[in-house]
């Protein structure tokens, strides 16, 4: 299944979360334990098959800025709790379109990375890589090469962040895979390359938990394209 040429037939402007995921998965990029779900008993079942504490949020192709608009719940760890949240969730979106609501895996980590694709007039599709969450706009601690890169170009992407010393060893974690990272920011280049239809790509944050970097959230927006 081409999930990028499917959702641009239908005139998708963007990939919902769970889309965005699953597409990213099929490139080598590790992604969160989630399952789409509708009503209440699916969501607790899935909770059940991934394991507590879970995530629930709203997903649509067309839903953004989820957490502003309380269209997420974390740390829920049992089932009365799922069935008050994913009513909450049902309520807030009010008559909005949706296509389900996302059962995912809630992962702990204390640091918090971004990589994106971007496409520039000049230069084409380059990857981002820098400091992620609530800190990618404050600081812009970041980093970019065009596209496609080699693992020599990742892992300078890696040391030219202000913030390089939160890849080490942190708080008695032991330092980020970075073999791991770098197969990501590749993986985000090569699909720049291969899919004129992918415009962006925003995955933030991607939690290091213990060593290994996991996307949490992922948007992926589209444009016209061929490919």
């Amino acid at each position: 299944m081409d999930i990028v040429k499917e959702a641009v037939d239908k005139g998708q402007k963007a990939l919902s979360e769970f889309q965005a995921k699953l597409f990213l998965s099929e490139h080598e990029v590790p992604v969160t334990r989630e399952k789409l779900v509708v009503g209440e008993d699916e969501a607790i079942k899935a909770a059940e098959e991934i394991g507590y504490p879970v995530v629930l949020k709203a997903n649509g192709p067309n839903i953004a800025h989820k957490t502003e608009r309380n269209l997420v719940k974390v740390g829920l760890d049992s089932a009365e709790q799922i069935r008050e949240a994913y009513k909450e969730i049902v309520e807030n979106l009010g008559s909005e379109s949706y296509d389900g609501i996302l059962v995912q895996q809630m992962v702990k980590g204390e640091r918090e990375l971004v990589v994106g694709l971007v496409r520039d007039p000049q230069f084409g599709p380059c990857v981002m890589f820098g400091l992620g969450g609530i800190f990618t706009e404050v600081l812009k601690d970041t980093s970019f090469r065009v596209a496609p890169i080699e693992k020599y170009d990742a892992m300078q992407m890696m040391d030219e962040i202000k913030s390089k010393a939160i890849l080490g060893p942190f708080r008695g974690k032991p330092p980020v895979d970075r073999d791991k990272l770098a197969e990501i920011l590749i993986a985000v280049g090569n699909i720049g390359m291969e899919y004129d239809a992918v415009r962006e790509i925003d995955i933030n944050p991607l939690i290091i938990a213990g060593a290994e970097p996991v996307a949490v959230d992922a948007l992926v927006v589209l444009g016209d394209g061929t490919k």
